[in-house]
């Protein structure tokens, strides 16, 4: 990888050999690595771990949890707040699972949608609850820096399972917690 970022900087006009960029391609592949880190985890093993027997049916919810991830067309960041919620039937994941879940699937090259589906899809696998919802709020800076370029713009995303997707009590039960009147 170190090769291919000093051919980069060659490429859009700079000198790979010049002090402030001679360590540059080193620190960009360990960057990359960590921004990607996602890949080398096991997501099913991380939740299985931490799956427990309880006698609770109400609304459980990790709200605004910060993501960081990559945008795979442009690999540029996106980030923002991730909010999980999910009704247990007989069993709750371990509270600080499911934010290390969202870390597992934004530190790959993502779209917002897919991140999204991503970690409701698992959390209804691995849980099987009534429903899951899942809302994710997002600025990305390939509409901020390049392309349209509106830094205050941000994306919505949603995904919506088993009783939120259809109850509208439930789902609009979640939403309020988490400060959103739509999704």
């Amino acid at each position: 990888m170190e090769d291919l970022i000093r051919q980069l900087l060659v490429d859009v006009g700079e000198d790979p050999s010049r002090e402030g960029l001679v360590d540059t391609p080193r620190r960009v592949s360990r960057s990359m690595r960590f921004l990607t880190g996602g890949y080398a985890v096991d997501v099913h093993a991380l939740i299985n771990s931490a799956l427990f027997d309880v006698d609770y049916s109400e609304m459980v919810i990790v709200k605004d949890t910060d993501f960081f991830s990559l945008c795979e067309h442009h690999l540029l960041p996106f980030f923002g707040k991730c909010h999980v919620a999910y009704i247990p039937r007989t069993k709750v994941i371990g509270l600080s699972k499911i934010p290390r879940l969202v870390d597992a699937f934004a530190r790959r090259l993502q779209v917002q949608e897919r991140l999204t589906n991503q970690i409701a899809e698992t959390i209804q696998e691995a849980v099987d609850p009534l429903g899951v919802a899942v809302v994710m709020e997002a600025t990305h800076l390939c509409m901020a820096m390049r392309g349209v370029e509106k830094q205050r713009s941000f994306a919505v995303t949603s995904a919506m399972l088993g009783a939120f997707r259809d109850r509208d009590r439930t789902r609009m039960e979640f939403l309020e917690l988490i400060g959103r009147r739509h999704a």
